[in-house]
Formats: C-alpha cells, structure tokens, sequence
C-alpha cells in the first residue's frame, strides 16, 4: 500500500511559496515610503533606466514680418534605480515547530515584512545603511538643495514662506504628505496659527488621522524614523519613484551558525541548540529623478524638506572648483550621486555631507564630462576638476 507523506523538501517548497507571495503583497505596506511613492513595474534585472528631461526648449519673439525664427534644444539624461539586496534571517527554535496549534507563519511572515520595511526606510530616507549602489538619500538631497529648516517644530518652521512647505513650493510642487517622528505629535498639539486655530487638525476622511495643511501626516511605526537627523520631513512623494526585483529568494537553513553582523560574534548554532533558520532575500531599489521643470530649470531644487533636531547632524564642507586651461567655469553642473549644484562666478559649488562615499559626475557646455568619486570621512574635502574642451 502506497503511503503519502509530506516530505521536508515539499514543506519547504510550501513554505517558500507562501512567503513570496506574502512579501510581494505585504512588505509594502510595512514601509512608508512605499506607501507614499511611486511604484514602478517589477524589474526583471539589477538597474532600470528612468529617462528624465534634463533641458527644457526655450521659445522666442520674432521681431517683424522677415525676422529669423531661433533654435533651442530639449535633452534628457538617464535616472538609473539599482536594486539592493537586503536579507532578513528569521530563527526558530525546532520545539516551536513541533506544537502544532501555534501559526508560525502567522507570527514569522509580519516580522520579516516589517524588518524589509524598516530597512528600505532607513536607507531611502536617511542614509542608514544606503546600498552604495543607490543615489542620495531623501535627507542627504534635501540639504544641497538648502531645504533643511532649524529652529524646531513652530508654525514659522512649518508653514512660513521660509518654512519646511514653502521650500517644497519653492521647488515647484506641493506637499503631498509629511512623516515625522512619533516623539513631535506633542510638539504639534500645541502649534496655532495667528487665529488660535490649531494647525494639526483631525481628518475623518484621512486614514493617517492628522492633516497640515491639508497634507497627511504619517508617524511611522516600523522603527526607521531618525530624530537624530530630523524631525519631520515633508515633500511630494509621488517625486519618488521604486521598484523591486520580481524574484524573491527563500531557504530554510538548519546546519548553519548566525552571527552578530558588528562583533561577528556566534548567536546561534542551528545544529547544536535544535534551530533552524528562515531566510528570505529581497532586492528594490528607489529614485528621485527630479525632472527639469519651468521653477526648476536647473534641477538643483527638489521636492523635499525636513526640519532638524536641536543639534543637527554632522556634516562636511565638500567645496568643488571647475576649471579649464584659461579659468574658473562658471555654470558647470556637478551631479553628486543625485544632487545637483551648478558653479558660480568663481567656478564653484559647495555641498554638506555627512560621511560615506559620493559618485559624481561633472558637465559644462562645450566640454568633456569627467566622473569620480568623493570620499567624506570626518573632514571638509577641496576637490579641484578640470575640465578639456569637446574636439580639444
């Protein structure tokens, strides 16, 4: 007589299954920066190229009936979204395996999702861990562009012409949701504007239950939210475009050690203490392509600001000078992993980092692009590029 049981290898494929399936509809919703941007289709290799208008056409005055009509020129250039591999290992000891009437994945499936979440927002949003793959972090691209906003949570530091909002304005967009950090609800309680009317109003039609200016606001709960670096971070999030990578990898380990990541110390030895271990692989990646627009011609503006903490976060004066055989170059542009600044009239441009590495890319008019890379680490940099005329 035959007999049917379910193998181990089969139980795996069950399991493997399930939680594909499970990740792809529910890690996005443990991130708030899913929720809130733009979703492209699942990428089917490492990078995908998000063409962005880079020059806008210009058009001009014909003087008279025989005046000559003039030229003028639209380009782009590529945004690239480089998928970033981010593993989450979950351990199980076997004993909880063996009671049958208690729903492991029940329990195991909402907490890989929410460390996927936490993660992606770390990175995305504050530079935590930033695959060096990945451009700019949300933060890191506010403040070149000067949206960082001090003096703590008040109506001026949010709503004034000079406030988090009126920077995101300034960049041509409107503040289609702010995140803030859990600890500023009770600095915003308080908050009225010139006619004692609270600004951090009830919404019965809004799921995040609060408004700003008509703008929801979202207090995330995964953990990823640094009030070391800022505050509140407000801005158009449809701006930010992601994508994940359409194959997600599971494997259940039981012969495997885990170790501490900082002091590779052993945690867990799976053979020796009856464990075993879920892994699951997950790879996305995000972007701000930042379109030139007609308030942006340049695209060093973008739709993000952010308040910051008492003490603001460290960062480092990196002062860039563009120069050819004859000069400074004034207007040069200089694309540092994402954030754009364009030279001055002594050919150069300032940017505040905080530590790590920084790919950049400079242009000019009538000149050959030189590329590199800067590295910050706990000190100003003075980087001097010169640049060779096209056909030179």
């Amino acid at each position: 007589m035959a007999v049917n049981i379910v193998s181990r290898e089969n139980a795996e494929a069950l399991i493997q299954e399930q939680i594909m399936k499970t990740v792809f509809q529910d890690a996005p919703k443990s991130s708030i920066l899913m929720q809130l941007g733009r979703k492209l289709p699942n990428m089917t290799s490492k990078q995908t190229r998000v063409p962005v208008l880079s020059m806008l056409p210009m058009a001009y005055w014909v003087g008279g009936d025989t005046g000559m009509k003039q030229t003028s020129r639209q380009q782009w250039e590529n945004v690239y979204i480089t998928a970033g591999e981010l593993a989450v290992i979950v351990p199980i000891p076997e004993a909880v395996l063996a009671d049958a009437s208690f729903d492991i994945m029940g329990e195991v499936i909402p907490r890989v999702n929410e460390a996927i979440g936490m993660k992606f927002d770390e990175a995305a949003i504050f530079g935590v861990d930033r695959p060096p793959e990945w451009q700019n972090d949300i933060i890191t691209l506010a403040r070149q562009a000067g949206n960082n906003v001090s003096g703590g949570i008040t109506f001026d530091t949010i709503l004034a012409q000079d406030g988090m909002f009126g920077k995101v304005e300034e960049a041509g967009y409107i503040v289609d949701g702010v995140i803030a950090a859990m600890r500023a609800r009770a600095a915003l309680r308080g908050i009225k504007d010139d006619a004692s009317r609270p600004i951090f109003m009830p919404s019965m039609q809004d799921r995040t239950q609060y408004t700003l200016d008509g703008a929801p606001v979202y207090f995330p709960e995964n953990g990823s939210f640094d009030p070391t670096v800022a505050q509140m971070v407000a801005g158009n999030w449809r701006q930010l475009v992601w994508a994940m990578r359409q194959d997600i990898e599971t494997k259940i380990l039981d012969q495997a050690v885990i170790q501490d990541p900082s002091t590779k110390e052993i945690m867990y030895n799976l053979a020796q203490q009856d464990m075993i271990a879920l892994r699951v692989t997950f790879r996305a990646g995000f972007a701000v392509p930042n379109p030139a627009t007609r308030l942006n011609e340049h695209r060093t503006l973008v739709p993000f600001a952010y308040i910051e903490p008492g003490t603001p976060a460290t960062t480092y004066a990196a002062t860039f000078t563009v120069k050819d055989s004859s000069g400074n170059i004034e207007g040069a542009e200089i694309n540092l992993n994402g954030s754009i600044l364009r030279t001055d009239a002594s050919g150069q441009a300032v940017f505040n980092l905080r530590n790590g590495e920084y790919p950049y890319k400079v242009t000019a008019d009538g000149y050959r692009k030189q590329t590199g890379t800067l590295t910050i680490s706990g000190g100003a940099q003075s980087p001097t590029i010169t640049l060779v005329k096209t056909g030179g």
